[in-house]
């Protein structure tokens, strides 16, 4: 079962966890979701070792095991991938209603704070959802949660990109089309984020 599914089926709502035990979800889940991170490496790893033994070998019934193992890893991987999306969805889901919480205890209105249970519903099935990727589940919940500009200030302690992370994002994207070579992305990712979060910092002094 689900961890989000646990929380729902608590005598405690979602809604009543205070943000100290809604922090407490929120590292369980990131500790999940890190190994989940590790395995996909490590599937990825084990495929790329299989392709490379089959490409060196001439013999068809070797190839044809290598195949098969390359095929369930393949399997294995997807599955992987899959429960990864879940647990960031939930991950997601904990952090911004910690943001909530905690935003509601200094005195600022930010976001909802009471879930009916037709709200519940509609988050378990957005995160059951394969269709409905992490961005769109953002945006989603952030409505329901009536979350505006406030939470990409916040977005770090909520579990979101802000707009320093999304950059990152597409100069990963650049890396992966071969426009900037690695190094040349991590100097401009580093410069990036130092860039956006120093307004953010100077705004707080």
């Amino acid at each position: 079962m689900a961890l989000i599914e646990k929380i729902f089926g608590r005598k405690k709502t979602l809604s009543q966890l205070n943000p100290q035990e809604l922090r407490k979800e929120e590292i369980l889940l990131g500790k999940q979701r890190d190994r989940l991170f590790k395995r996909i490496e490590q599937i990825s790893g084990d495929k790329q070792k299989i392709f490379q033994t089959g490409a060196n070998q001439k013999s068809p019934e070797l190839r044809k095991a290598l195949a098969q193992d390359f095929e369930l890893k393949t399997q294995e991987q997807i599955m992987a991938a899959r429960e990864l999306t879940l647990r960031s969805k939930e991950l997601m889901t904990v952090s911004r209603l910690r943001m909530v919480k905690e935003n509601g205890q200094r005195g600022k209105a930010v976001g909802r704070l009471n879930l009916t249970d037709s709200d519940m519903a509609k988050i378990t099935q957005w995160i059951q959802d394969d269709g409905i990727s992490q961005d769109i589940y953002q945006q989603r919940l952030d409505t329901l949660l009536e979350l505006g500009s406030d939470s990409d200030k916040d977005a770090l302690a909520s579990g979101g990109l802000t707009a320093a992370g999304q950059e990152l994002m597409n100069i990963w994207t650049q890396m992966d089309r071969g426009s900037i070579k690695s190094d040349q992305g991590f100097e401009a990712a580093d410069k990036a984020v130092r860039q956006r979060r120093a307004p953010e910092a100077d705004q707080s002094t």
